[in-house]
């Protein structure tokens, strides 16, 4: 069984469409949906936004369903240059930008209670899902992605976050995400179709593109799903 967790219903909801009858439960305000597609079972979540609720989500799908492969998918903001809308990061590893402890000593975003900097993602599904991204005729590169607790907005923020972290784009899960998988010895692909630039006009080409992004991300999770490789 493969794990598909994102944000928001938007992300989700052509998932859950192409299942044959799913299943339907609510844990802990977290609604899952568990049903078979062209290539196989799935179980998808809608986790919310931000990382706390992400982590909620990943645990819960761990304990309750043991996938062998949790897929974050869903949208994000740009940070390295030459992305554009409906382009797709696939995630090579996965940092978190707002976490600070630089006072005792720490790198910027380095997790002290793991003691790591940048969670490392599935090269196997990677691979996979940049296939079928060509298949579908959709731009995919990969790149580390930067989570945090915070919608960016600011081409200050933005340049920050490159700098520190040479990250390719901007969100507020997977971060979460990808530690829980990391403790959970479970391996974690991120697919991230951008909606906008991360700068000033942010929230505005976020509400306009964010349908085209959902649907990038959902339409290449599920040829993804049809073609995956064993992992």
């Amino acid at each position: 069984m493969i794990g598909i967790i994102g944000a928001l219903d938007i992300e989700l909801q052509r998932l859950i469409d192409a299942m044959d009858a799913p299943e339907r439960c609510e844990i802990s305000g977290i609604p899952f949906a568990r049903g078979c597609v062209p290539g196989g079972e799935i179980v998808v979540a809608r986790a919310g936004i931000g990382k706390v609720n992400a982590a909620v989500c990943a645990q819960t799908m761990v304990l309750r369903y043991a996938p062998q492969l949790i897929i974050n998918t869903g949208v994000s903001g740009a940070l390295a240059n030459g992305l554009h809308v409906g382009d797709v990061v696939v995630g090579t590893d996965v940092v978190q930008h707002d976490v600070d402890t630089t006072a005792l000593g720490d790198a910027p975003g380095f997790v002290s209670t793991v003691s790591r900097l940048a969670f490392p993602l599935n090269a196997t599904a990677a691979e996979g899902i940049l296939a079928a991204a060509r298949s579908l005729g959709l731009r995919a590169v990969r790149g580390r992605v930067a989570s945090g607790d915070q919608f960016v907005a600011s081409s200050a923020r933005k340049a920050e976050i490159v700098r520190l972290f040479a990250a390719a784009t901007c969100e507020m899960e997977a971060g979460a995400i990808a530690q829980v998988c990391f403790l959970s010895g479970i391996p974690c692909a991120v697919i991230r179709s951008i909606s906008d630039g991360g700068n000033e006009e942010a929230a505005m080409s976020y509400e306009e593109f964010l349908p085209l992004a959902a649907k990038n991300s959902a339409e290449l999770t599920l040829e993804f799903l049809k073609t995956r490789r064993k992992l």
